[in-house]
């Protein structure tokens, strides 16, 4: 059984920083890419990072992007999002999610692929940015 679990979510106050961590487990972790999103209700998914882990090449959505940086210990089963200057705006629920490189073969690629083609994904962790 695949499965995702996400955390490092929490409260943090304007300009403050987080670090999420992603384990992953029932697949081999090499031969996928993993994505971070993020939505709050009501909204769509937005694509907050993507890291194709045989590579370690990484893609930012464009309100993330020099703030956010993914990573992924492969070792380890692992991805991680480092959030740093978080605002107001990047309150959210987060969640990772995992598909194949046969499908994503970039970094690039991982926010236009349908849902439906992620493996699995987790449940997610809140984040949310207040003072």
């Amino acid at each position: 059984e695949v499965q995702l679990v996400e955390s490092g979510g929490g409260l943090v106050q304007p300009g403050g920083s987080l670090r999420l961590s992603c384990v992953v487990s029932g697949l081999t972790f090499d031969d996928y890419a993993i994505g971070w999103f993020r939505q709050v209700p009501g909204n769509n998914r937005e694509g907050v990072s993507c890291i194709t882990t045989r590579d370690g090449k990484t893609h930012y959505g464009n309100s993330v992007k020099d703030r956010f940086t993914t990573s992924s210990d492969n070792a380890k089963n692992m991805v991680y999002l480092q959030m740093n200057d978080l605002k107001p705006e990047d309150t959210a629920v987060y969640y990772c999610a995992a598909i194949s490189h046969t499908v994503v073969v970039a970094s690039t690629l991982c926010f236009s692929a349908p849902e439906y083609l992620y493996e699995s994904r987790g449940q997610g962790t809140q984040v949310t940015v207040s003072s």
